[in-house]
């Protein structure tokens, strides 16, 4: 049975798209599907998914993106075409801690609604990256974490597991990039539902070029930003 499906939007990760499969395979004893999100026929990584899916004991799904092309859109997409009750983004740049996500699952069918990677709390890393990147990211989730009370000290981190019933309460306004997750998170806690985080590694890509535009999606991770600030102090 399957009890988690793990989305993966891709955009030409022909390279590291195999190393990933074998990261999942070891790393990840839930049993899981894949789901593969990709924008264009051409993208590289479909070939390399198709001629190694049938090596692992998970299913591995291709879906196009329903939205149009973009991380944002991938996700979205993503998390619809989702089957179980836990859902994971992660991303294919071989990035994100994959040996905690077993302990995340047990946090959400121990009650949590949405659990994420935190780079910023207790126990916590990153390595490399963009220095100013990392830093706004960094002043980003911790501020909110002490001014508005969100259990989450790393909110713009993209690699969260989410309840589908959850999601499915949620209405996406972002239309920019990875302020998606940031988003449902604030939309979770203005809610009610439970969050929670445990301490995550990230590490920058060593294939590919990262498609992460800074300065063009700053306002938009802003806007969630004082909204979740302005929710807690106003009610608004």
């Amino acid at each position: 049975m399957i009890e988690l499906t793990i989305v993966i939007p891709v955009y030409n990760e022909g390279n590291s798209i195999g190393k990933l499969f074998d990261e999942i395979n070891q790393k990840i004893a839930t049993p899981k599907e894949i789901i593969i999100v990709y924008d264009f026929e051409e993208d590289n990584t479909l070939p390399v998914v198709n001629a190694i899916r049938t090596d692992y004991p998970f299913e591995v799904r291709l879906e196009k993106n329903l939205y149009g092309r973009g991380a944002l859109n991938a996700i979205k997409s993503g998390l619809q075409k989702a089957t179980s009750e836990a859902v994971l983004v992660i991303m294919a740049d071989l990035s994100d801690s994959l040996e905690i996500v077993d302990a995340m699952y047990e946090k959400l069918t121990g009650g949590c609604d949405l659990i994420c990677g935190s780079r910023y709390m207790t126990g916590g890393k990153q390595y490399g990256g963009p220095f100013l990147k990392g830093l706004f990211s960094r002043v980003a989730g911790v501020s909110l974490h002490w001014l508005a009370r969100i259990p989450t000290h790393d909110i713009s981190n993209s690699f969260k597991m989410y309840r589908k019933s959850m999601l499915d309460t949620i209405t996406i306004e972002s239309n920019g990039g990875f302020e998606i997750g940031m988003e449902i998170t604030v939309k979770a806690y203005i809610a009610g539902y439970k969050i929670t985080e445990i301490p995550s590694k990230w590490y920058d890509r060593t294939d590919g070029q990262s498609n992460f535009k800074l300065w063009k999606w700053l306002p938009k991770y802003l806007h969630w930003y004082w909204r979740c600030v302005k929710w807690k102090w106003f009610r608004m």
